[in-house]
């Protein structure tokens, strides 16, 4: 047990520094990690539950970078895809949810080592904002990972870093809060998620104001392209483990 709560605030801290440095990824980190010794009805809310509270500081800290309107669209269009990322979650078979995930998480990564920014957007795009806004809503209610639409979305947009660390917590923070609500309705904000929440805060808490400082400190991507290979070795081996489980 006390090796389980080592891991909770490894995995907590990391994944929040990721996500305070940058402006996303901790949910891409933290739940393949945390699925391997909980079940992900529990890690997901966990993982959400961390999501708001960085949400809530980082907003506070930079909501003067924040580009309202695209927040704004992207979490109304997000809102509608919830239902459905929370009907697979409790609905849908967890080998294949974790696959999935898996699969995700690679695909993601390849995308922003390798992609090419083929579609630019000057502007705002409904359209962009709806088909984003919709598949982030979907992925965070099932896996808690709403990030990989946003950040294509802010790709197409050609946003600044801090303009792009900035808009997107003014979309996690009430997306995640949603997300809470949900899971609360179907009762999945179990006394074992708030036990492993509280675990985590003394990892959290320093970690959101180390990662704004080195936010502040960066001044190139160099350190993505090492996150990015990091998440396509977790994917990677998320699957593999699934596929071992079940022939075991």
């Amino acid at each position: 047990m006390e090796l389980t709560y080592l891991f909770i605030l490894i995995i907590s801290f990391v994944a929040t520094l990721v996500r305070s440095t940058f402006g996303f990824g901790e949910s891409l980190i933290a739940v393949p990690l945390f699925i391997l010794f909980m079940p992900l009805d529990v890690a997901v809310p966990l993982s959400v539950l961390m999501s708001v509270l960085v949400g809530l500081v980082v907003v506070i800290q930079d909501h003067s970078q924040i580009h309202i309107d695209s927040a704004k669209w992207l979490i109304i269009f997000a809102i509608l895809g919830i239902p459905v990322g929370l009907l697979i979650l409790i609905y849908g078979n967890e080998f294949w949810v974790k696959i999935g995930l898996g699969i995700l998480i690679i695909a993601y990564s390849a995308y922003a080592l390798y992609g090419k920014k083929s579609i630019k957007l000057p502007n705002d795009n409904k359209w962009w904002l709806f088909i984003c806004g919709f598949l982030s809503g979907i992925l965070g209610g099932a896996y808690g990972v709403n990030g990989p639409p946003l950040v294509v979305y802010g790709n197409m947009r050609n946003w600044s870093a801090k303009h792009f660390r900035a808009t997107l917590q003014a979309y996690f923070l009430p997306a995640s809060f949603i997300g809470i609500l949900g899971y609360m309705f179907k009762g999945l904000l179990t006394y074992e998620v708030f036990k492993y929440f509280l675990i985590s805060l003394p990892a959290i808490i320093p970690a959101i104001f180390l990662g704004r400082y080195l936010n502040q400190k960066l001044k190139n991507d160099s350190f993505f392209k090492y996150v990015y290979y990091g998440l396509i070795l977790i994917g990677g081996f998320l699957v593999i483990n699934s596929l071992m489980n079940t022939k075991g």
